[in-house]
C-alpha cells in the first residue's frame, strides 16, 4: 500500500543498498484485494502481509523478515546471489 509506512520503510532500505525492486502498489492496482488476500495466505503466520517481499521470485516475509536479514548481514549476500546487487 503506497502510504503504509512499513512498504515505505521497505522500500527505503532497498533502495538505499542500491536495489532497483519491482513495487506493486495494491491500493493502485485493480486486482489489488486479491493479491493482498494471497500475500494474507503466505504470511499464515498471523503476521503483517504487507510490505510483501519477494527475493529471486520466492516470498522473503515481511518487514521483519527483511529488517532481520539486514541486521544479522543475509540480506547483500541474498540479493547478489540472486542478481539484484551487483556490488
Amino acid at each position: 500500500m503506497s502510504g503504509y509506512c512499513m512498504c515505505t520503510v521497505a522500500k527505503h532500505l532497498l533502495f538505499g543498498l542500491g536495489v532497483g525492486p519491482n513495487i506493486i502498489e495494491l491500493d493502485h492496482h485493480v486486482a489489488g484485494p486479491g493479491i493482498q488476500a494471497d500475500l494474507f495466505q503466505l504470511a499464515a503466520d498471523g503476521r503483517q502481509s504487507l510490505p510483501a517481499v519477494f527475493v529471486g521470485g520466492k516470498f522473503l516475509g515481511g518487514i521483519e523478515t527483511l529488517m532481520k536479514c539486514h541486521i544479522n548481514g543475509t540480506l547483500v549476500p541474498l540479493l547478489k546471489e540472486v542478481g539484484a546487487l551487483w556490488l
